[in-house]
């Protein structure tokens, strides 16, 4: 996942799983020179919402293991990570890790929302969990829509 891996390297650049928020901005904004100070307070926003890193007293720590996670030697984030996913597509984008086609999955989830009756987080959720996909927090967020 290319957010978690944006996130990880201010962490693993410093060798710790806990950064004052600036040190964060400045590792992605100045060091790597990948986003803006903005962007990089945005990224902040977004991994916080997905549950990659809390933020605390000033501070924003690592919700994952950043040790764990690789880094491409040419790795350089989309901008598009910026943007907030939806839980839908959450759940999409864990059923194409999974290995299920994009293509078929979309029209399995518009199949079931169709017959059904019900919201396109709901049918992508009662998807994934047919095909043994844990969507977990993308399902939450789906149910806390409703």
């Amino acid at each position: 996942m290319s957010l978690e891996v944006a996130v990880a390297v201010p962490f693993k650049q410093r060798g710790t799983d806990r950064l004052g928020e600036g040190e964060f901005v400045v590792a992605l904004s100045l060091d790597r020179d990948w986003f803006s100070p903005d962007q990089a307070k945005r990224l902040i926003d977004v991994a916080a919402g997905r549950g990659l890193v809390a933020r605390e007293d000033g501070q924003v720590v690592a919700a994952f293991d950043p040790a764990g996670v690789t880094v491409p030697e040419d790795y350089e984030p989309d901008q598009s990570i910026l943007r907030e996913q939806s839980a839908f597509e959450r759940m999409l984008d864990a059923l194409v890790a999974a290995g299920h086609d994009k293509r078929e999955a979309v029209a399995g989830v518009n199949d079931l929302q169709r017959r059904l009756g019900v919201s396109v987080e709901a049918a992508a959720a009662l998807y994934a969990k047919r095909r043994g996909v844990d969507v977990g927090d993308a399902a939450r967020a789906a149910r806390e829509e409703l």
